[in-house]
């Protein structure tokens, strides 16, 4: 409370905005200057550990690759027979003294394992197998120098390698290996490597990629596994080589720069943790804060002195702004002080004098208002800003059925019903916050008759770009509207319920083919369950029938029609048959709408069908009837000219078939003659024409066959109902045929000619003793 009264002076609040800038400013400059500097401080320490690191890795590689070349010399010195050199072993490792500035111990080694000499001599290492040693191995493996993996050596126990070299005879057969051994913290080799410090915590660490540690600037350890918990160590381990950001064993943020070896698979790691990297910026910061608290106790003095003298003008004039406010001063407020002072007290005179002048307009436009509402024929309310009314129009009394008098000073918000008000208070409050124009419908109270009306609400604030000043309502009574729309949405949901039940599809489009209404069963035959709206009749479906496939220009060009037999396909691939009938409404205009009514047809084609089919067929054989044999028999004589080959007629008569219908009864003969007609079709191509003509009597159409291979066809046939039998009551039963064949020619008058020609073929048969196939030629016109 002390802190916001203290601030409550425009003295104080200057002088708090001065040192908040000096803050401000400082903590900018601070922040950036941090940032500079520690970035710097960061590319010059991670440069630093690169340049350690690489010149660590670089003397290693130096001093292995010093020690692989003289030992792959000294071994190509080696050439002699085997047995010589297990013989003289001793005699020449002794004369190898420059092995001795670089290695702490080296030996010869047989080719079976065993060390032939050593030096020195006092290791007693001599005759031991080192057969299963990891170098031993390796070298005898791939024949050539190798740097071994870090070990516990024999004689002391302490951690090393072995550097080999294969040795050949003069046929360059392998005979043993001349290997060095270095105690990995020898002075000579890499003793000195865990001494490196870079800064004064700052060190380096030499590792192998199979993950043991030669070398450790920090702790010490050797041939210890590399840390699993380290990352940037693990990525080396898998080659990577670079800069990275990471933390040490003791957790602290590190900066740490990793090259790789190129003459063993080991890797040199230098570490400068961050803390001592970046310490100068540190105590930069440290700096700059004393500084600024220097800065702060100097200038906050000078600046309040400095700002009261300056304010001293501006209270003389809030006191005469006050005076002027409450009527006591009359006169303009003097103007004096400097020129922003000055530039306050003339703009608050100007402004005094256009507040004058604005009352005088709005008192006029007042007047203008209340006379134009009077005679407005919808309701107008005006209210103040918390909602109270302050006038009403002759046209509100009347649609609330009340008094304009006993209207005024009252909340609007309570004329309307209790059971609207809540939802309605809640939306006129979002609307005027939010600046938009209210509108709503909801129930207006009549008066004191306790009734309630439907009213349509439109509320705008009366604003200024200061301030609101109230509100304006209009006010219109809808009752009798909405109850025609209940009527109408009424009459709607009727015919809604009645289009749902019908099994017809009813659908209505646009012009674009997208379905504005629709039915259940409409929808169905669309593919689009219950609700197929929105979609696009046109794309949904495909519509043809015998002449073309309808497109929507189609329908919308063409004229209404009632019915028209068509087949529809939807996006499923569902295919109906449809009686379509369309209607145009509202042809011609932008609101244009097409009507479809689709009604299943398939049940009646389905009738016709099979009307069609009980027609032309033999209801017991279901074979061709004679009306369809005499118009396929028709139809084959017009195209006798175009076939390459003579068309045959068949006529077969059955032999003995009334004994049959008389012996066994009238079932056993419809049985023989359907198993006669699957023997017919049976032993006839599938463009032959099969038909029974009547009784006994059947007739087959082969076109273009020729009369030979008719009458082999003829005689299987006759062979074959020979063989049919069928047994009943013990007793066999069976028939022969009589078949006449003939050809069909161009001069053929019509199917009577050619069926008289074939017929009489069956009587010369039958004529001479039945069950026999007779050609007759065709005759010479």
């Amino acid at each position: 409370m002390l802190i916001k009264r203290w601030l409550g002076s425009l003295v104080n609040r200057a002088v708090a905005f001065v040192i908040l800038v000096i803050l401000l400013s400082a903590l900018v400059v601070t922040v950036a200057g941090t940032l500079v500097s520690q970035s710097e401080l960061e590319n010059q320490a991670k440069n630093e550990v690169v340049t350690i690191a690489n010149l660590v890795a670089g003397e290693l590689d130096d001093k292995l690759e010093q020690r692989l070349a003289v030992l792959a010399d000294i071994a190509d010195g080696l050439s002699m027979r085997e047995d010589i050199l297990q013989i003289r072993a001793t005699i020449l490792l002794r004369r190898e003294i420059a092995l001795r500035h670089l290695f702490d111990a080296f030996y010869l080694i047989g080719a079976d394992g065993r060390i032939l000499a050593e030096y020195p001599e006092a290791y007693a290492q001599k005759g031991r197998d080192v057969s299963g040693r990891e170098y031993f191995r390796r070298t005898a493996r791939q024949l050539t120098p190798v740097v071994s993996r870090p070990f516990r050596s024999f004689y002391q126990n302490e951690p090393a390698i072995m550097i080999t070299a294969p040795v050949f005879d003069h046929n360059r057969q392998f005979i043993g290996i001349i290997a060095g051994g270095i105690l990995l913290d020898a002075d000579n080799f890499m003793g000195d490597v865990g001494r490196v410090r870079i800064g004064e915590s700052g060190y380096v660490s030499v590792a192998t990629q199979g993950g043991i540690t030669l070398a450790n600037g920090r702790t010490g350890a050797v041939i210890e596994p590399v840390p699993a918990s380290s990352s940037a160590l693990q990525q080396a381990m898998s080659g990577f080589e670079g800069v990275v950001a990471t933390e040490n064993g003791d957790g602290d943020k590190t900066i740490m720069a990793v090259k790789q070896m190129d003459q063993a698979p080991w890797f040199v790691a230098a570490s400068w943790p961050a803390r001592e990297a970046f310490a100068p910026a540190a105590r930069l910061v440290d700096n700059l804060l004393w500084v600024l608290l220097a800065v702060i106790v100097t200038l906050a003095p000078f600046a309040f002195v400095m700002f009261r003298r300056l304010m001293t003008p501006m209270d003389v004039l809030g006191h005469q702004i006050t005076e002027r406010h409450l009527g006591v001063r009359t006169t303009p407020v003097d103007v004096t002080g400097v020129r922003e002072i000055r530039q306050v007290a003339e703009t608050f005179n100007t402004v005094m004098e256009e507040r004058d002048e604005v009352l005088s307009s709005l008192a006029e436009r007042e007047a203008f208002f209340r006379s134009l509402t009077q005679s407005a024929p919808i309701g107008i309310v005006q209210t103040d800003v918390l909602g109270r009314i302050e006038f009403v129009n002759p046209t509100f009394e009347k649609i609330t059925n009340s008094g304009g008098n006993g209207l005024l000073h009252k909340y609007l918000i309570a004329g309307i019903h209790e059971d609207d008000r809540e939802q309605a208070l809640r939306e006129w409050y979002s609307a005027l916050r939010n600046h938009e124009v209210f509108r709503g419908r909801f129930r207006l109270l009549r008066g004191t008759s306790g009734g309630a009306i439907w009213a349509d609400v439109m509320t705008a604030a009366i604003e200024t770009p200061d301030k609101s000043l109230g509100t304006i309502t209009v006010v219109r009574d809808i009752t009798r509207e909405l109850e025609v729309e209940q009527a109408l949405r009424e009459e709607q949901q009727r015919a809604d319920s009645i289009l749902a039940v019908l099994q017809e599809g009813v659908l209505m489009v646009d012009t674009g083919g997208v379905i504005r209404y629709a039915n259940r069963a409409a929808c169905s035959f669309i593919g689009d369950g219950e609700n197929c709206e929105n979609q696009n009749f046109f794309e949904r479906t495909v519509i043809e029938n015998e002449e073309r496939q309808w497109q929507a220009s189609d329908f919308l060009a063409g004229e209404d029609f009632e019915s028209l037999y068509v087949t529809l396909r939807n996006a499923r691939g569902q295919i109906f048959d449809i009686d379509l009938t369309m209607l145009h409404l509202r042809k011609g205009h932008d609101n244009e709408r097409l009507v479809f009514v689709l009604r299943d047809d398939s049940e009646r084609r389905r009738q016709e069908e099979r009307l069609s089919w009980e027609a032309t067929h033999d209801s017991l054989t279901q074979l061709l009837n004679r009306r369809a044999f005499s118009a396929a028999l028709m139809k084959c004589l017009a195209d006798v000219n175009e076939q390459a080959s003579v068309s045959v007629l068949m006529l077969i008569d059955l032999d003995y078939f009334k004994p049959i219908n008389d012996e066994g009864g009238h079932l056993l003969g419809d049985d023989l003659l359907k198993r006669l007609a699957d023997l017919l079709k049976d032993s006839v191509r599938q463009s032959d024409t099969v038909a029974r003509l009547g009784g006994d009597e059947f007739g087959i159409i082969l076109p273009a066959c020729g009369l030979n291979r008719a009458e082999v066809l003829a005689e299987k046939i006759r062979a074959g109902v020979q063989a049919l039998r069928i047994e009943r009551d013990g007793r066999s039963f069976g028939v022969t045929t009589s078949i006449g064949l003939t050809g069909l020619s161009p001069g053929d008058s019509g199917p009577r000619e050619v069926v008289a020609r074939a017929d009489e073929g069956c009587y010369i048969a039958k004529a001479q003793g039945r069950n026999k196939v007779i050609v007759v030629p065709v005759p010479e016109h």
